[in-house]
């Protein structure tokens, strides 16, 4: 799926999977977040994944020219999940729209582990 702006001299194109990085990255920034996590919906499986794989644990839909996200992540033993969510909401919200000029509809955030950090 591709998000699209129309200009004056042509239309703008992004690829999903471009959104899923930009959001990944800024997701990691965010207090209380240890990364995202990828769901082994098999083996019901969660891992953490990579800095270099950031997009795995998000996905992208866009409907009608709108940006919905799905976060699966792993969070900080001992953080408030609910200040965590909204902090990272925000967050994503307002860089994501500001890099690609595109509406977020809706983010949801999967909690998947927590992790003890040292």
């Amino acid at each position: 799926m591709k998000g699209r702006i129309n200009t004056a001299l042509g239309e703008i194109t992004i690829n999903s999977d471009v959104i899923a990085t930009c959001a990944g990255s800024v997701a990691v920034e965010c207090f209380g977040i240890v990364g995202m996590a990828a769901v082994n919906m098999k083996d019901g499986l969660v891992k953490l994944l990579r800095k270099d794989s950031l997009r795995h644990g998000i996905n992208v839909t866009l409907n009608d020219n709108k940006i919905s996200l799905d976060f699966h992540v792993i969070v900080a033993y001992g953080v408030s999940i609910h200040a965590v969510a909204d902090n990272l909401i925000a967050n994503v919200k307002y860089k994501v729209e500001a890099l690609t000029g595109i509406e977020i509809e809706k983010i949801n955030i999967l909690v998947e582990g927590v992790r003890v950090i040292d």
